[in-house]
């Protein structure tokens, strides 16, 4: 009988030698039953918004020659060269959930540049909400988060990957909620931001985005280094890209190209 009551308990240690004493005391059962962590992100109410499909279509805001998408694999590259480099999104916005793909930033020396991720509730808008993850060229052992509202950031963290990026693929997850913020890389979260009373928050609903830009005139190139382009052309991958399945809005200004799905690359 003695034994029947400790396995559960032994077993759960077993499965998650990542959590905390404090947490293994008080969740052993939970976590036999449920294969992640317990926080605000996996409570039942949360649940269908994070749930997932991958991204078929894509809409590519300039450059298209640069942006390659396969539709059959959902495999997307976007190349830097001689043309600048490209950006592209998801057609529609999404309020709340989990976003992500798996990445292969650009091999050589990709000082100056900077490849990303990140949800934009509008590219450009300067009243844009914001959550990101950015690699800056300089040093791709480490990624940069942040999140803006109403166009006003700082609040970056520098965090080390414990790889090179530009070495394999990998996979990096946003996952947003109404209160709290996760940023998950092969997953592990290396980031999570929970909302306060009172704090400023990205509220409005948003795109999924990527980019391959000339970050050089940032802080004279102290923040991604100065572009050289020795290694011309320079290739960002990106594979089973994720939003959520439950999400998507269609505001008014959108109605019209509801249907249409966007721009799928070229």
């Amino acid at each position: 009988f003695l034994f029947l009551f400790l396995f559960p308990l032994l077993l759960c240690q077993c499965c998650h030698p990542y959590l905390q004493p404090q947490q293994r005391q008080h969740h052993h059962l939970y976590y036999l039953l449920q294969p992640y962590p317990l926080h605000p992100m996996a409570a039942a109410a949360n649940r269908s918004i994070h749930q997932t499909r991958q991204l078929d279509q894509i809409a590519v805001d300039y450059t298209p020659d640069a942006c390659h998408h396969s539709p059959d694999t959902g495999e997307i590259r976007v190349t830097y060269d001689h043309r600048g480099g490209a950006r592209w999104r998801s057609p529609r916005r999404f309020r709340h959930g989990t976003f992500g793909a798996r990445i292969r930033c650009p091999d050589g020396d990709t000082s100056g540049l900077n490849f990303n991720i990140y949800l934009s509730s509008l590219e450009g808008d300067a009243a844009q909400d914001e959550i990101d993850f950015e690699f800056l060229g300089k040093d791709k052992t480490v990624v940069q988060t942040n999140y803006h509202v109403h166009g006003a950031g700082a609040r970056e963290a520098l965090h080390p990957l414990g790889f090179d990026a530009s070495q394999g693929f990998h996979e990096y997850l946003i996952r947003w909620e109404e209160g709290a913020i996760e940023w998950v890389v092969d997953g592990a979260v290396v980031r999570r931001v929970e909302r306060a009373a009172g704090d400023a928050w990205p509220e409005k609903p948003m795109y999924l985005y990527s980019s391959v830009w000339d970050a050089s005139c940032i802080d004279e190139g102290r923040w991604a280094g100065q572009y050289a382009g020795t290694h011309a052309p320079y290739v960002c991958w990106y594979k089973d890209v994720m939003v959520p399945l439950h999400t998507m809005v269609v505001e008014a200004d959108e109605e019209e190209d509801a249907g249409e799905g966007g721009n799928s690359g070229a």
